[in-house]
């Protein structure tokens, strides 16, 4: 078929490859200049199937309500007249029970063990490099009571085939000599050996680089999506200011945006921004730098140790459709950074970027065909898009083949 995916971030791009490695001429539309530069650009660099547990649960609402009046929380919600995100808003809380927690976490911890593979399957096959590490992630607490309340949701994940140890300050310190200058301010933590870490831009250059060379992809970028033009239950073509792009199937993989095109066709598709922040740094001192991902849970602040340079990430702040930031939306990341890492970098030199996560209420992401007979999803994955997103192009590739999928479709396929 000839196939038309809009999006060239790692979603759009992974689904393209797999697509085009089934004999399909895929076009990807993409309004940037180059791959990887939305959302996929920069974010805390970890492959975390260990980070699978869904954001709304019943403390989740407790801080949510909190961030309306307290913008000092890891999260931030901005008041302001904004009628869809009211709407998610009611979606969101309605997950919010243990037993939808429960749900969704196991949706996610499907997908993001899978798509874990998917990755390492492609780096393998062809030969792509992306400053990766598979020594793990820790994810550390600094009181025993954030300890012991913490360590439920990973237990969990563990009874449903996450390999985790939990580690008391010792043992993690033993993993990870990084933290060794803090090890009295940390209680224990735990550690996903299988989780890893590596930078989504360079994974998403390169494969887009791989797929045009090696299987014929064709990338338009500069390109913006216009609208669809669709006659009875088909789309005949995508319509760009390049022009129309006829195919014979089209998928949409445009992140945050995805849910502005598809409600304009009727489709339900509740995917909402959520603005995180990231800072990378050159490592002034490579041997006081990390050795592995982490993320300090008291703090919210995930790490990541791509090549010579550490990656922060911060922040989950509900702002509708602004990327816009200033020194001040770095401030705690860099005082829990220098806390942590003492001597490692200097701050002054980072590269500070602001994006946007595509986030659906129950923070799984949809795939499939939605409404019309030859329009595909594959969007909404939220803060773990770089750790879903090669698993979620296979699957859609089976989808789309019609074939049954390699892993459990429950929960995943498109039902709006």
């Amino acid at each position: 078929m000839k196939i038309t995916v809009l999006g060239a971030g790692v979603v759009g791009t992974a689904a393209a490859y797999y697509l085009a490695s089934e004999g399909h001429d895929v076009t990807v539309i993409e309004r940037h200049a180059a791959p990887a530069r939305g959302t996929s650009q920069s974010n805390a660099g970890l492959v975390s199937p260990g980070d699978a547990t869904a954001w709304a649960s019943p403390a989740a609402l407790k801080t949510f309500l909190r961030a309306l009046y307290n913008h000092d929380l890891g999260i931030k919600v901005r008041l302001r007249f904004d009628p869809y995100f009211l709407a998610w808003s009611l979606r969101f809380l309605r997950q919010c029970t243990k037993e939808r927690l429960r749900a969704n976490s196991r949706v996610k911890l499907r997908l993001a063990l899978y798509s874990r593979d998917c990755i390492n399957a492609i780096s393998a096959d062809t030969g792509i490099g992306y400053d990766e590490r598979k020594k793990g992630i820790l994810y550390f607490f600094r009181s025993q009571h954030s300890l012991d309340t913490g360590t439920d949701n990973y237990r969990y994940l563990a009874e449903h085939g996450l390999p985790i140890e939990i580690v008391g300050r010792d043992r993690l310190i033993e993993l990870e000599p990084g933290l060794a200058g803090v090890k009295e301010k940390i209680a224990g933590g735990v550690y996903s050996p299988i989780d890893q870490t590596g930078d989504s831009r360079q994974f998403v250059e390169k494969l887009a680089a791989y797929a045009a060379e090696k299987l014929g992809v064709k990338f338009l970028y500069g390109t913006t999506v216009e609208g669809l033009d669709i006659e009875g239950d088909r789309v005949r073509a995508v319509m760009t200011s390049a022009g129309p792009i006829a195919g014979d199937a089209v998928v949409i993989s445009m992140g945050p945006e995805s849910g502005l095109l598809g409600r304009r066709y009727g489709i339900d598709l509740p995917v909402y921004p959520v603005k995180g922040y990231t800072a990378t740094i050159p490592l002034e001192d490579e041997s006081k730098g990390p050795t592995m991902g982490g993320a300090d849970e008291d703090q919210l602040i995930a790490y990541s140790r791509l090549g010579n340079r550490l990656r922060l990430a911060s922040t989950a702040e509900f702002t509708g459709f602004d990327r816009t930031h200033k020194p001040s939306d770095f401030a705690a990341m860099f005082r829990t950074g220098k806390d942590l890492f003492p001597g490692a970098f200097d701050e002054k030199k980072a590269e500070l970027w602001a994006g946007l996560r595509p986030m659906m209420p129950n923070s799984v992401p949809v795939i499939g065909q939605a409404r019309y007979e030859n329009l595909y999803l594959d969007t909404g994955h939220g803060h773990v898009g770089w750790t879903m997103a090669c698993g979620s192009g296979k699957f859609l590739a089976d989808l789309v083949a019609g074939r049954k999928p390699e892993i459990d479709p429950q929960g995943l396929v498109y039902g709006g």
